[in-house]
């Protein structure tokens, strides 16, 4: 219940709102981009800064290893199961979504987690960052397989994408390159660079991310359209899915042994869904399938489980087994 009180979630449902009742409400989209620019650099001059202090330690090997990992098992095991209902095209791009994260879900996670004061390890961030790509480029090499065993004349064999053409987008992205800047920015300038940049990356922080959820809100009402005549396997997915990754990533913290927040934190990227860097990768390299299908599944109806709902409950869940 304390989530709903959080005046951040709480924009985002009014968002959710406003666009519901087809409100002329807009962020604009240039505002919008910077606000999550913004945020990406605040968040990575947090973790920075955490690992100026922490330095690198086995524990810090462990989560970005089991990160890693996670960002792997996830599509796979998406794909295996979806491949059952979906063609190959769909299931890849898929799997691939879910398989990726979303930034702004772990954001609002970690402020969750400061508001109930439970530490974490600010290089969750690289963890973020980490799982960012290997779903998408396990999907890249799945669309290439079904592509190559049917038959394709000359004109269509563009379609098929270089792994390091991902490898290449993928880290040069601007935002994902802006998150690990940033995070070596606080790295090298320390306690004292801290000291500088808290009334940018912490003062300002909670009404950014407020202004940012609004207009996640509205992209949300938006895309709950996207579902509409989609087989039922779809809806199941992106309700069901996000549950069973996180108890998976729960089973593996466990497992290892890693602290409750860093567990929460997993958690919740391995429910989460791609709408940003999945949709911009795959609207290019697999043009067979509809964005309208993965982004009405990641921001229609995964993401606002995941804010409202998915946050404390995953919480919840640690804490029990904690």
């Amino acid at each position: 219940m304390i989530n709903f009180l959080d005046p951040a979630i709480l924009f985002f449902i009014f968002g959710v709102f406003a666009g519901t009742v087809k409100s002329n409400l807009e962020i604009p989209p240039q505002i919008s981009r910077f606000l999550s620019l913004y945020l990406l650099m605040a968040l990575g001059l947090k973790g920075g800064f955490a690992l100026h202090k922490s330095g690198f330690t086995n524990e810090i090997g462990l989560s970005l290893g089991l990160a890693v990992s996670l960002a792997i098992i996830i599509p796979i095991i998406g794909y295996w199961l979806l491949r059952r209902s979906l063609n190959a095209f769909d299931a890849a791009a898929i799997s691939a979504t879910y398989g990726s994260v979303s930034a702004v879900t772990f954001i609002t996670a970690t402020q969750y987690l400061d508001q109930f004061n439970i530490e974490y390890g600010g290089y969750m961030a690289a963890a973020m960052a980490l799982m960012e790509s290997p779903a998408i480029i396990l999907a890249i090499v799945l669309a290439n397989k079904a592509r190559a065993s049917v038959s394709f004349d000359a004109k269509n064999k563009h379609l098929q994408t270089s792994i390091p053409n991902i490898l290449h987008e993928s880290f040069t992205d601007g935002a994902q390159l802006l998150l690990l800047g940033s995070m070596i920015v606080g790295l090298v300038s320390g306690d004292a660079g801290q000291t500088l940049m808290a009334p940018f990356s912490i003062d300002l922080f909670k009404g950014m991310l407020a202004f940012f959820l609004l207009d996640m809100g509205l992209m949300a009402s938006r895309n709950f359209s996207g579902l509409k005549g989609k087989p039922k396997i779809t809806l199941i997915y992106a309700i069901g899915s996000p549950i069973f990754h996180a108890l998976l990533a729960l089973g593996l913290c466990k497992l290892i042994g890693l602290p409750l927040g860093n567990t929460i934190l997993l958690m919740v990227l391995a429910s989460s869904a791609s709408y940003i860097a999945v949709p911009a990768v795959l609207r290019h390299a697999m043009p067979e399938v509809s964005p309208a299908l993965y982004m009405g599944m990641s921001l229609g109806i995964t993401f606002p489980l995941n804010i409202i709902l998915g946050i404390p409950i995953y919480s919840a869940i640690a804490k029990f087994y904690n």
